[in-house]
This record gives C-alpha cells, sequence and structure tokens, in this order.
C-alpha cells in the first residue's frame, strides 16, 4: 500500500518541520507537527509504514521532555507498525523506557534485542545507565 503523492509530500513537509523544530529545542512544537503528520494518515493507521517513524519521532520528543508514559505509547505502538519489530532503536527506547519504569526483565529484554541488532553503537548517544544496565545482564 502507497500513500497518494500528495499526502506523502505533506506528511514529509510536517515531519522535516517537526525535525527542525525538535532540533532547535522546541519539542512541544515539533511533537505537534508530528501529531498532525500521523492524523493525514488513512484508517488502520498502524499498517502504513509511515506510521513507524512518525511514532518514533513523536516518542522521541517525549523522551527528550521525560514524558515517560507518553513515550512509551509511541514506541509501543511503533513496534505493532510495519518494521517496527525488530528495528534496534525501537528496541532500544522501549527498552529505555521499561528501565525508567522499573520494569527491568522487560528492560533487559528489549535492551538485548537493541545489542543484537544494532551492536554497543546504538547506546552511545545516551544515558551509559543504560548500557551499563545491560552489563549486568548480558556479557558484552
Amino acid at each position: 500500500m502507497q500513500l497518494s503523492d500528495s499526502t506523502h509530500t505533506e506528511i514529509t513537509s510536517l515531519c522535516k518541520q517537526g525535525d527542525d523544530l525538535v532540533r532547535a529545542g522546541n519539542l512541544e512544537e515539533g511533537k505537534n507537527k508530528y501529531v498532525a503528520a500521523l492524523r493525514l494518515l488513512p484508517e488502520n493507521h498502524r499498517e502504513w509504514e509511515a506510521a513507524t517513524w512518525i511514532y518514533v519521532a513523536i516518542g522521541d520528543a517525549h523522551f527528550q521532555m521525560k514524558n515517560y508514559d507518553k513515550a512509551f505509547k509511541c514506541f509501543f505502538n511503533a513496534v505493532q507498525c510495519p518494521e517496527g519489530m525488530g528495528n534496534p532503536y525501537i528496541h532500544l527506547r522501549l527498552g529505555q523506557l521499561y528501565y525508567e519504569q522499573e520494569n527491568l526483565e522487560k528492560a533487559a529484554d528489549e535492551l538485548t534485542r537493541a545489542y543484537m541488532g544494532a551492536g554497543i553503537a546504538i547506546f552511545m548517544e545516551d544515558d551509559p545507565k543504560y548500557l551499563a544496565f545491560l552489563e549486568t545482564k548480558i556479557e558484552i
């Protein structure tokens, strides 16, 4: 299934605007652009590949704002979208969010998936506490 060219263009434009706002530190405004893009998807929006990366973008904005419950919902949705399951970045964020919720068993599982999919490099841009935790669970 493919989006119409006009819908794809509008979604891409909104997401780029969101990216620019987030990079400039305007997390809330950026998140609102991503939400507007998500609303342009047809019914059953989780069936569209675009939903995967839009949920990731919204979730990242929430993660940076430390809105962990909202971030978790976004990444939980993203993993159910096309190509979400097995995506190391999505598993990284889910693991970090389970860690923040003190659900350490699920955190270890998701962080292991991220490590197995992308190696140690995926942990390098975030708080080192997540890698330190994983090192107590598996041999790295």
